[in-house]
């Protein structure tokens, strides 16, 4: 059960899941903005340019302020998304195991101080140039 739990949690937390994720919330999310735009601006524009109705000061206010309150519902539900993910990376890099860096490996060739060519580390004469090589 434990390493269902692990594997499910790789699989939640992989980059394209939660990218995806979010992207169906914030466009569902936005899906009001252009609702709100549509009700509230163009049917509102076509209504009163053909003449079938005729709009008041007030419900101009009335669609201005349910389409900024379609924007702020929006600009909420995208910062508390943007706390969410945060908040999962914060979780996620602090469930890694801090595993300390490999030693770098020792070096398994050198340079010819004649030819400048590369050779064993071990080699007592350069196989390209026939040099003696110091210890």
């Amino acid at each position: 059960m434990k390493n269902f739990m692990n594997e499910f949690k790789k699989f939640a937390l992989r980059g394209n899941v939660l990218d995806m994720a979010v992207g169906v919330i914030v466009g569902g999310a936005f899906t009001g903005i252009v609702s709100s735009l549509t009700e509230n601006f163009i049917n509102p524009i076509l209504n009163f340019v053909t003449g079938a109705a005729k709009y008041s000061f007030t419900d101009i206010m009335g669609f201005v302020s349910t389409f900024a309150s379609a924007v702020v519902n929006f600009l909420i539900t995208a910062f508390v998304l943007f706390c969410i993910v945060k908040a999962m990376n914060t979780a996620s890099k602090l469930g890694e195991k801090n595993e300390e860096p490999a030693a770098p490996a020792a070096p398994t060739t050198k340079v010819c101080p004649f030819c400048k060519s590369t050779i064993a580390i071990d080699a007592t004469r350069c196989p390209h140039c026939t040099s003696q090589l110091e210890d």
